[in-house]
């Protein structure tokens, strides 16, 4: 296709089903979420959550092919190779901020509002609310620590996090390898260090999820252990769900790569995939000193 062309896609039925795919993750989620506070089954709220994932997982696959039949048909000009690098760039900027607004809440808990609560400053509370109440982070001995427990302990940071930082800093090196083998066009070489970053990734998610069951069964540190529970949930939790959908695109691009789809000219999947799993090292790094260490 000529340069100063630009190809419009026909429409395409993907993004309805993909918002109605999000709605039923979402709502299931958040309805299991509800169900097992309150201890119920949370039947429902497990079947539309895994329905949506399901549904999520075909229309990938399904929209995911549309993009890569019209790469390979030759469709895509250079100005359409723009497009895509700066909607690339947007999408990392808007998960930038989505972990920003976590980190957010992180800091005005530990910085402002336990302070606060512990009767620091202009507005010290705990007078007012529990005067024997000591700020302390984690809150180990909330005032009610019978309706609200804290967490017995907490994860140590030089064990299981120190390791999964070394595995995934260690998976930018060897994904940074691959790339540049692809622009000298040694695919074999691309497939090595693919493999080795792909492999890297699982080694990474099997230690975390060994680390929540030694969370919830071990050191009572689970959603319900405060608010030091909840955020170390929910950060961790939305960066392994990070780490998965990475490790899924770099195994479809190293699918790729061993059917000839990329060479050192024209291989922006490839890239778009490298600057997500870096963006995705670059926050386990903020989570494991401000999480995990300090």
């Amino acid at each position: 296709m000529s340069s100063s062309t630009y190809y419009v896609p026909e429409q395409s039925r993907w993004p309805i089903l993909a918002s109605i795919a999000l709605f039923l993750l979402a709502f299931g989620a958040g309805t299991l979420m509800n169900a097992l506070s309150a201890d119920g089954g949370g039947g429902l709220g497990l079947a539309l959550l895994l329905a949506g994932a399901l549904m999520m997982g075909l229309i990938l696959v399904g929209w995911f092919g549309n993009v890569i039949r019209e790469s390979r048909g030759g469709l895509y000009s250079s100005q359409m190779d723009r497009s895509f690098r700066w909607g690339m760039s947007w999408f990392i900027f808007s998960e930038v901020m989505f972990f920003a607004a976590f980190f957010g809440a992180l800091f005005y808990v530990r910085v402002l509002a336990v302070p606060w609560l512990g009767g620091e400053g202009d507005k010290g509370v705990s007078q007012m609310l529990w005067p024997e109440f000591t700020a302390q982070w984690p809150l180990f001995n909330p005032p009610d620590a019978e309706r609200f427990p804290g967490p017995d302990a907490v994860i140590s940071p030089w064990h299981i996090p120190l390791l999964n930082t070394c595995l995934l800093i260690t998976s930018s090196f060897t994904l940074t390898f691959a790339h540049k083998a692809l622009l000298k066009d040694e695919l074999m070489q691309v497939r090595r260090w693919m493999f080795l970053t792909i492999v890297l990734g699982l080694i990474f998610l099997g230690f975390q999820i060994y680390e929540y069951v030694e969370a919830y069964h071990d050191l009572g540190l689970t959603l319900e252990a405060g608010i030091y529970g909840a955020t170390f949930f929910i950060l961790t939790g939305f960066h392994g769900l990070h780490v998965t959908l990475g490790t899924l695109m770099l195994i479809i691009i190293l699918g790729r790569v061993v059917l000839g789809h990329f060479d050192s000219r024209q291989h922006f999947g490839f890239e778009a995939v490298a600057w997500y799993w870096h963006f995705v090292d670059v926050v386990w790094i903020g989570l494991f000193l401000f999480v995990y260490v300090l």
